[in-house]
């Protein structure tokens, strides 16, 4: 999938601090990421997560892999590479909620490391 990178493309100075989404929100945004086998259980632990935390006044937000790939991800299949590129792009969605405030908790097949660790990189610090 090769794209063409415009120059056209800048980054946006937000006026709203990460420090003033953590005193807002009263936690910082995060990733947490469930990996594991088809019907192992990964969404109904992240459904059951996104519960608790919101019910103690977390800003969070649950991504499952079924939802996103009937829309941000409906153009890929199965292959070796179009799950790499799945979970590219859940990486960098999560890392937007993160850096919004948000928990973000995900649900998804990740089998291989180095998806893992991009989207590690991708999310903010600390």
């Amino acid at each position: 999938m090769g794209r063409d990178k415009s120059s056209e493309v800048f980054t946006v100075l937000h006026r709203v601090s990460a420090q003033d989404r953590v005193q807002r929100n009263r936690h910082r945004g995060g990733i947490i990421w469930f990996t594991g086998l088809s019907a192992s259980g990964k969404s109904t632990l992240a459904v059951e997560l996104e519960r608790v935390l919101f019910e103690r006044g977390c800003q969070v937000f649950m991504l499952d892999g079924d939802n996103v790939r009937q829309g941000l991800s409906a153009d890929l299949g199965f292959s070796p590479e179009d799950r790499a590129e799945n979970i590219r792009r859940i990486g960098e969605v999560a890392a937007l909620f993160a850096e919004a405030g948000t928990i973000v908790i995900t649900a998804f097949i990740s089998p291989y490391r180095a998806d893992r660790e991009l989207v590690r990189q991708l999310a903010p610090a600390g």
